[in-house]
């Protein structure tokens, strides 16, 4: 296949993927976001397919990672609400694997042009050269362990790097371990009617997320430094 033809292919599977992604966020999204509130509602949705309620759930899990305006978080609590803490956090993890993997690749496969859609040209930029460091492992342990931080997109990014796809998706999916067994042990807590935990909990997940926001931009200029002075100490 000529360069250009290749260009043109990848322009018009972007340009679809990205029309594809559009309207299921317009569509579903806030459905799926609704019905993910409503733990209570889910549980019996997802319960009446029976055995097969439990992929139903990982599905949900998959469509949440590649569908990025789907907040996770909601979908973590429902299923910890469903199926108690150590479960859900294993079909949560199990979900997360698959997306990952798929947006890791529909990243490599169409490129450039697909993720410079869904965010700043500058923020691409600068996650792409954090992500493709000598340190990268670190880097991508400490992005997807801290609060408050585009998971999900950088799951994209990271499919724009040199990075080795087995190595990206298991340190991102070790380090977002902490984060699901939080929120499954809050959704397990809610359907026992422990509310007193729940908030509790609810309270210290929500300020680790504005201290992670907060201080994003700090923790990405120490990152950007840590990659230089690693970068010259090699």
């Amino acid at each position: 296949m000529q360069p250009t033809r290749g260009l043109a292919v990848k322009l018009l599977l972007a340009a679809a993927f990205l029309a594809v992604m559009i309207w299921l966020t317009i569509a579903y999204a806030p459905a799926i976001t609704e019905l993910a509130g409503n733990p209570e509602h889910l549980r019996m949705r997802i319960l009446a397919y029976g055995r097969l309620g439990v992929l139903v759930f990982i599905g949900l899990q998959i469509v949440q990672v590649i569908i990025t305006a789907i907040p996770g978080e909601v979908v973590q609590v429902a299923g910890g609400y469903i199926y108690g803490t150590w479960p859900a956090a294993a079909y949560l993890l199990i979900g997360v694997i698959l997306g990952s993997l798929a947006a890791f690749w529909l990243a490599r496969l169409l490129g450039y042009t697909l993720i410079k859609q869904l965010i700043s040209e500058e923020k691409l930029v600068h996650y792409t050269s954090l992500l493709s460091s000598q340190k990268a492992y670190s880097v991508i342990f400490t992005l997807f362990l801290i609060p408050g931080l585009p998971k999900d997109l950088l799951t994209y990014i990271g499919g724009l790097t040199p990075v080795k796809p087995l190595h990206f998706i298991v340190i991102a999916s070790i380090a977002r371990i902490p984060g699901m067994l939080v929120s499954a042990y809050i959704g397990a807590n809610l359907q026992e009617r422990d509310y007193l935990t729940v908030v509790i909990l609810s309270a210290a997940a929500v300020a680790f997320f504005l201290l992670g926001l907060f201080y994003r931009d700090r923790l990405l200029d120490w990152l950007q430094r840590f990659r230089v002075f690693q970068k010259k100490d090699n």
